[in-house]
């Protein structure tokens, strides 16, 4: 496989929830057990939203909520165990940061538990300052 073959894009209409589902299991420990609902309203709230393709076959995924202006939050980048180190995570990000509706947007944050310096190397800072988290238990 080749980097060159890989397809990105930007429509959330193409995101088959089945293979982002198995995706996230395969490759995202922190994301391992969502469900199809629940993606579905994820993606459609999202935007933008950018995947990677090997023909058919989703391999990475990423998206982003923001207001357009002041405030955008990078969610869920993911790339397929088999496929990274191929510059893909890479790629995913910056389609996001250059879409149109991030453009104005003044400070992007994104979490990450384990891949601080990765996201160093694409121009985001360590701020342990002014993070904070409000975690809300979920009823099933």
């Amino acid at each position: 496989m080749k980097a060159q073959a890989i397809r990105f894009c930007d429509r959330r209409a193409d995101i088959d929830l089945h293979q982002l589902q198995a995706l996230l299991t395969k490759s995202a420990f922190w994301a391992a057990d969502r469900q199809i609902e629940d993606l579905k309203i994820a993606v459609d709230r999202s935007e933008p939203v950018v995947s990677a393709w090997d023909e058919d076959k989703l391999i990475g995924f990423a998206r982003a909520i923001s207001d357009g202006v002041y405030r955008a939050t990078i969610f869920d980048v993911v790339v397929d165990c088999d496929y990274q180190r191929l510059g893909l995570g890479r790629k995913l990000v910056e389609t996001i940061l250059a879409h149109p509706c991030m453009q104005r947007v003044e400070r992007i944050y994104l979490t990450t538990t384990h891949q601080q310096s990765f996201y160093e190397r694409l121009g985001f800072v360590v701020n342990s300052s002014t993070t904070m988290v409000l975690s809300t238990a979920r009823v099933d």
